[in-house]
């Protein structure tokens, strides 16, 4: 219950960028940065996430993969994590993009 709180606390504050891509974490490129926007994940997983760092609001970046492109390496406030695709895939991310002419 209480985590379902946090998330509810963040998602209200939205920011007005309208010129975002959504994804997943795992649709991201090394080099790559995006915001966290939510999990699709039980909660003891979610929260052991929190726990890391994988706040949604927070900026995540793609910093290294491993071989055949699992595990990837994240950074997200300042820690590094290692996560599988299969993980990877139920977390949402929205990657900013170039802004439309006349905004």
């Amino acid at each position: 219950m209480e985590l379902k709180m946090i998330f509810n606390f963040m998602s209200g504050r939205r920011s007005r960028n309208r010129h975002r891509r959504r994804g997943t974490l795992s649709d991201l490129r090394v080099g790559e940065s995006a915001v966290l926007s939510g999990m699709q994940l039980s909660a003891p997983i979610a929260e052991h996430l929190m726990n890391l760092g994988f706040i949604p609001g927070l900026v995540v970046k793609v910093l290294r993969s491993g071989p055949g492109g699992d595990p990837r390496v994240y950074r997200v406030d300042g820690t590094e994590v290692a996560m599988r695709r299969d993980l990877s895939r139920h977390i949402q991310v929205e990657v900013a993009g170039s802004p439309a002419f006349g905004d």
